[in-house]
């Protein structure tokens, strides 16, 4: 709770990656607060108040995975309508002459986005998919699992390109962009 804060003001690319890393973690748990509260939350170093706000957060996120049909996978209705808003302003983004750095680093991306799309699911938006890309990187990162130099060149390439839309989420969130 205290991290996805944070994260949601710093950058939304990583507040939503750690969401969907909670999504993750509540699973592990087979959606079961008593479970989160006995074997993970207890863990962290925090005094009663804060312990049971963490657990009440995690209380609201197991009772809409829940309410969601969301124990076995896919994301929260929360963390869903982010990802469109993100890929709504990607959209915005592309369609204006007033942002050719973004555009640019778009094409960049590209070829990996295509090939990426060629091996999943072809129905994602393009944000989703290099987020899917961020998301497994990271799974085998904590995993210690090898990577390929060819994934890692691409990886930081969606790195900064999904970087550069979070600052432009932001920036629209508190100041608005002038698109045309």
């Amino acid at each position: 709770m205290y991290i996805s804060q944070e994260l949601r003001k710093k950058s939304i690319a990583e507040y939503l990656l750690y969401m969907w890393q909670v999504e993750d973690i509540i699973r592990a748990y087979d959606c079961s607060l008593t479970r989160l509260r006995r074997e993970y939350i207890s863990r962290f170093d925090y005094d009663d108040e804060q312990r049971g706000e963490l657990t009440d957060w995690f209380g609201n996120l197991v009772t809409m995975m829940n309410q969601e049909g969301r124990r076995e996978g896919g994301h929260l209705q929360i963390n869903q309508i982010t990802l469109q808003q993100m890929t709504e302003l990607h959209a915005q983004l592309l369609a204006s002459t007033k942002f050719p750095f973004y555009t640019a680093q778009y094409y960049k991306v590209l070829p990996f986005i295509v090939e990426l799309r060629n091996r999943g699911d072809k129905d994602q938006s393009e944000i989703e998919t290099c987020l899917n890309a961020l998301y497994g990187t990271m799974m085998l990162r904590l995993q210690q699992r090898e990577i390929s130099p060819d994934t890692k060149h691409a990886i930081a390439e969606i790195t900064t390109f999904i970087g550069l839309l979070s600052d432009y989420y932001l920036k629209d969130k508190e100041e608005g962009l002038e698109f045309e």
